[in-house]
């Protein structure tokens, strides 16, 4: 029989300032939630690494608007930092790390519309531990396969009730493409619009990098030797995919150490001809991609040194 993962639950109650830790091993939902019963309700998944919960504030403003985006009223931010940091103290005071290196916790916000008829939403925070499969993966990269979405690029516009821009719990769909990738000896997968637009991973972002050598061709002395232009490139936001608090994080990044930044529309070429691309998240971090439907990306020594320059950018956000 397999074990449930180390876990400490901490839900938002008025009457206690910091949260309220519960029992993980009992039960604490009504059977009748209507996030259990129908997946009404929204979530964030964050990382805290040695103690220190990271991207709190994008995460906590794109949980405010995907709740928006369902009618939902949720408690006020420093209400959900004041629970995020009792459960991560408590986890740590029960489940210490082994070494430093390994001190990272996914620490997950969630809502859900409540039973019923309910005046207010049930709001929790779950403290586990870093999954082993993450940190593998991004050190050895990943295979993905691309899967077609069923909605084009511009559904969401077009019919927001679908909340393609929203982090819902409603992921059913997510990980059945996941499932599906497996089944294809994949480990994950990127959407394709109907209309043949790259969207998004069912857990991350997509990214993709071209490097090239500029050189104004004049020939003349003054002109310089030629530079190296990296330019680092995502999906459109309007193409209804979730805004990625990672990617954003990492361009504020890319941007201050000189690599110029794009937003698609991107189609499946542009991942064939860059030279790397990469699925980028909160808990398994920058995962290069090492093929896309067999189809190998760049080189691995170039894939390898962009993704060490990424990762040393990525290690200063708090």
């Amino acid at each position: 029989m397999t074990l449930p993962a180390p876990t400490v639950l901490v839900f938002l109650d008025p009457a206690f300032e910091n949260g309220r830790i519960a029992d993980a091993t009992q039960p604490q939902l009504m059977a009748t939630d209507l996030g259990a019963t129908r997946g009404d309700g929204v979530f964030e998944s964050l990382l805290a690494v040695g103690g220190h919960a990271r991207k709190v504030h994008a995460h906590l403003n794109r949980l405010q608007a995907s709740a928006r985006a369902l009618d939902l009223v949720i408690p006020e931010q420093e209400t959900w930092r004041r629970a995020i940091e009792t459960a991560i103290t408590e986890y740590r005071g029960i489940f210490p790390a082994p070494e430093p290196e390994s001190d990272e916790v996914v620490v997950k916000l969630l809502v859900t519309r409540g039973v019923e008829g309910a005046s207010a939403p049930t709001c929790w925070i779950q403290a586990s531990p870093s999954p082993a499969g993450s940190r593998r993966q991004r050190e050895t990269g990943i295979d993905v396969v691309l899967l077609d979405r069923g909605f084009d690029a511009e559904a969401g516009e077009r019919a927001p009730w679908l909340l393609l821009g929203a982090k819902t719990l409603s992921y059913a769909v997510n990980m059945a493409a996941l499932r599906y990738a497996h089944k294809q000896g994949a480990d994950d997968a990127i959407f394709i619009s109907s209309d043949g637009r790259v969207l998004e991973g069912p857990t991350s972002t997509v990214l993709l990098a071209h490097v090239e050598t500029v050189d104004d061709g004049s020939g003349s002395p003054s002109a310089g030797s030629p530079r190296t232009v990296k330019r680092l490139i995502t999906p459109q936001l309007d193409s209804g995919i979730l805004p990625g608090t990672s990617q954003g994080a990492l361009f504020a990044k890319a941007r201050a150490a000189g690599w110029e930044l794009g937003y698609g529309p991107l189609v499946t070429q542009d991942l064939y001809d860059a030279d790397a691309v990469w699925l980028i998240s909160s808990i398994r971090l920058i995962a290069p991609v090492n093929h896309v439907d067999g189809r190998e990306i760049g080189t691995p020594a170039l894939r390898k040194q962009l993704t060490d320059e990424l990762n040393e950018l990525f290690a200063g956000i708090e």
